[in-house]
């Protein structure tokens, strides 16, 4: 029997991941069991939709919009899962519930799943539903988020929407990877993608609005269509803040007053400095501040959430 090469411990997988509970088959199972078979379309061909929703002080924000847009993406897919809305949301409150967590990022997955006969026709697989609560995760952390990120505007093009339809979430990322290590190249701490007609698209998991004398702008062509995103129109439309979808060029992204990202990972989290350029005065911006403190309040209303049954 030949000999295998040593393994350094970066290549051992000792099961450390972070604590949660995942659905998977029917059954809840500790995180560190949610495995996904090698033959499945969602691990092999990147064919698979997915959804994130955060759980915050015990409650679901947005959830019914996340769902929406879950369930319009397996539409689109040509993909179905044997649980309607009712029984994913209670699923997903039992993964929250176990864990016992009360801040949670919590996915939701459809893979094409496995054909019996490794068929390469996706007629013939069978969906696969999963979904998972970890601990709360930010983009940008405490201290990135109390001066700002800083980003750099890469010269690496986001999958042209007439070959991947970006109101689909989906986990076609080599091009978001590639950006981040071109980013860390830059010293860097996240990256901005263009869009196919050099205007800046998004970045890896996150929306990007520009801030102008007063009025606030987003790419509207090639990008997801998040449910933070959406947020930011709500909280300006009840402020009076004029915010529109548009092209951005980047010269136009770096000469903004302020930039700020979005995400479900995160919320509302300011950009401060963009390739060697400084944003604005260089330090978080009043609009910035008003439209994340809004963001965090809505959270206590109770028409944005869904409440955990955690056991007694």
């Amino acid at each position: 029997m030949p000999t295998l090469p040593e393994l350094s411990t970066r290549h051992i997988d000792p099961a450390a991941m972070p604590p949660g509970v995942a659905f998977m088959d029917g059954q809840y199972l500790p995180i560190s069991k949610a495995k996904i078979s090698v033959l499945d379309n969602g691990f092999l061909h990147s064919d698979a939709t997915y959804d994130v929703v955060h759980v915050w002080k015990g409650a679901f924000f947005r959830l019914e919009d996340h769902l929406e847009r879950f369930f319009r993406g397996m539409e689109k897919l040509q993909m179905t899962i044997p649980y309607d809305r009712p029984q994913i949301i209670e699923i997903l409150k039992n993964c929250v519930a176990l864990s016992g967590l009360q801040n949670a990022y919590v996915e939701f997955i459809c893979t094409r799943g496995t054909s019996p006969t490794f068929s390469r026709d996706p007629r013939e697989a069978v969906n696969r539903f999963i979904a998972f609560a970890i601990p709360f995760g930010s983009v940008a952390n405490p201290e990135q988020m109390d001066r700002g990120l800083h980003a750099a505007i890469t010269d690496l093009v986001r999958i042209s929407p007439q070959s991947v339809d970006p109101t689909v979430k989906n986990y076609h990322w080599l091009d978001l990877v590639k950006g981040l290590y071109a980013a860390y190249d830059r010293g860097a701490e996240t990256a901005l993608l263009l869009d196919t007609n050099g205007n800046i698209a998004e970045g890896p998991g996150f929306n990007i609005f520009a801030v102008k004398d007063g009025a606030i702008a987003t790419p509207d062509y090639g990008v997801l269509m998040g449910i933070t995103r959406q947020t930011v129109f709500d909280l300006c439309s009840a402020l009076g803040v004029r915010c529109e979808k548009r092209d951005i060029s980047p010269d136009a992204l770096k000469s903004a007053d302020e930039v700020f990202i979005t995400s479900t990972a995160g919320g509302l989290m300011p950009v401060t400095r963009i390739d060697d350029t400084a944003i604005g005065a260089g330090s978080v911006g009043p609009l910035t501040r008003q439209l994340t403190d809004q963001y965090w309040k809505l959270h206590e209303e109770d028409q944005h959430r869904i409440t955990v049954p955690y056991p007694a």
